[in-house]
C-alpha cells in the first residue's frame, strides 16, 4: 500500500490496523543526540487514548509505547526510530455481521474498489487508530521544536454549533475539559449538545484549531512545496477532516484588499505585522507571525441509528452498526493535528538548512578557509 509515509528529511511511516496485534511508526531523519524516553511520547499518546470519558469510544486501550530502535542510553542515535503500540482491546466479532456491507461514510466501498480485498474489522488501515503512530512520531518532532523555542498547540474550536469564545481562552482547559476546548463555558454547552446527539444514536462534527508560535521567518518553499500547502496536506490526511483553513481562511473572500493586507511595522527593533490575517505565511514561506491552521471534521460515520446501504452482492439492506465508536472525533484528534503540524514544520526547517550558501558555510566550511 502506497501513501503510508510523510515528510522528506524528517520522514515517518505508519503501519498497523485497528484490530491487528499492534500499530506503530518508523521515524527516519531524527537528528542524533536528542534526549528521548518513552515518557516523552506517552504524554502525547495519553491525550489521544480512547475510553477516557462518556463522549469518547468505550474501547479502552492503554496505548503504551515501546521504543524498539534508534535510541541508546536515553539519546537518539540518528538511525531509524521504531515505535510500537500494542492493541489489547479488540472485539472483532462486532464486525462479523457487516463484513460484506458498505458502511455509509466509511472507506469500505472505496477500499474494495481499489484493492478488491479489505480488513473489515474496525476499518482496518482506514481506522482512526492509525493516527497512534502519527502522534508517537509527532511527540518527537514537538520535543525538537521546543528545543528551538517553537511551541505548537491544538485545541477544539467548535463542536456542532457551539463555538469557543477567544476572550475566555484558558490553555489549562485544553487538557482539563472533556472536549479539549480552551473555554470552559463553551465546553459545558458542547457536552450537553453531544449528550443529546448520543441519545438520538447520532454523532457530531466540529473544528480543530492549531497555533504554532515562534516559527522564524523564511521557512518553506515557493510553488509546489509551499508551507501552507504542506500543512494543509498534513491536516487533510487525518481521517474525517474535510476542509482546512490557514489564517483567516474563507473569511478573506468577502474583504477588500485594504482590509485583508497585514501592514508591516517595527516592533522591538524587528520587522513585524500589525495584524495576522495571513496566518503567518506569505508566498508559501513563514513570515515570523503565529501560524494558524483550522481543520473541519465531519461527524463520526459510525452511528447506532439504522441506515440504508448495499452489500457486496449489490442488494439494498438495512444496517445496524454495533461495536464501540466515538460520537465525536474532534477531542481526541486535536493532538493528531498538533503532531502533524509539528512534523511538517520540523521537516520544512530541516530542508531549509541547505537553501543558502551561508548556512552551508556555517556547518561545513573548514576554519582555515573562512578568511579566503
Amino acid at each position: 500500500m502506497a501513501g503510508s509515509s510523510f515528510g522528506n528529511i524528517f520522514r515517518i511511516t505508519t503501519w498497523g490496523e485497528s484490530h491487528g496485534p499492534a500499530l506503530g511508526v518508523v521515524v527516519d531523519g531524527c537528528p542524533a543526540g536528542l534526549a528521548l524516553q518513552e515518557e516523552d511520547i506517552q504524554r502525547y499518546l495519553d491525550r489521544r487514548r480512547p475510553g477516557q470519558s462518556n463522549i469518547t469510544t468505550s474501547r479502552r486501550e492503554a496505548d503504551q509505547v515501546e521504543i524498539l530502535s534508534g535510541v541508546f542510553e536515553g539519546r537518539t542515535t540518528g538511525t531509524p526510530i521504531s515505535l510500537l503500540v500494542r492493541n489489547t482491546s479488540q472485539i472483532s466479532r462486532d464486525y462479523g455481521e457487516i463484513a460484506s456491507c458498505y458502511r455509509p461514510g466509511h472507506a469500505d466501498y472505496s477500499f474494495d474498489q481499489k484493492y478488491g480485498f479489505r480488513d473489515y474489522r474496525g476499518g482496518g488501515r482506514s481506522s482512526g487508530r492509525e493516527t497512534t503512530g502519527r502522534v508517537a512520531a509527532g511527540a518527537i518532532a514537538c520535543k525538537i521544536l521546543e528545543h528551538l523555542g517553537i511551541g505548537v498547540r491544538a485545541y477544539t474550536r467548535s463542536i456542532g454549533p457551539i463555538v469557543m469564545d477567544p476572550a475566555r481562552f484558558d490553555a489549562a482547559a485544553i487538557q482539563e475539559t472533556r472536549t479539549a476546548m480552551p473555554d470552559r463555558e463553551a465546553d459545558a454547552r458542547a457536552v450537553s449538545y453531544l449528550e443529546e446527539a448520543i441519545k438520538r444514536l447520532d454523532s457530531v462534527g466540529g473544528v480543530m484549531e492549531c497555533r504554532a508560535v515562534g516559527v522564524p521567518a523564511g521557512i518553506g518553499d515557493p510553488v509546489f512545496r509551499k508551507l501552507d500547502a504542506l500543512l494543509a496536506q498534513a491536516a487533510m490526511s487525518i481521517g474525517a477532516v474535510k476542509a482546512v483553513e490557514i489564517g483567516d481562511g474563507t473569511a478573506v473572500t468577502t474583504r477588500y484588499g485594504s482590509e485583508n493586507n497585514d501592514a508591516f511595522c517595527i516592533k522591538q527593533g524587528r520587522v513585524a505585522k500589525a495584524t495576522n490575517h495571513a496566518g503567518g505565511i506569505l508566498g508559501g514561506i513563514s513570515d515570523g507571525g503565529d501560524i494558524l491552521i483550522r481543520a473541519h471534521v465531519k461527524p463520526t460515520p459510525s452511528i447506532y441509528a439504522p441506515q440504508r446501504t448495499v452489500n457486496q452482492s449489490g442488494q439494498e439492506i438495512n444496517l445496524q452498526i454495533k461495536g464501540r465508536h466515538d460520537p465525536i472525533i474532534v477531542p481526541r484528534a486535536v493532538v493528531v493535528l498538533e503532531c502533524m503540524t509539528a512534523i511538517t514544520l520540523l521537516d520544512a526547517m530541516l530542508s531549509n538548512l541547505c537553501c543558502r550558501m551561508d548556512s552551508l558555510e556555517t556547518f561545513y566550511r573548514k576554519p582555515e578557509t573562512l578568511g579566503e
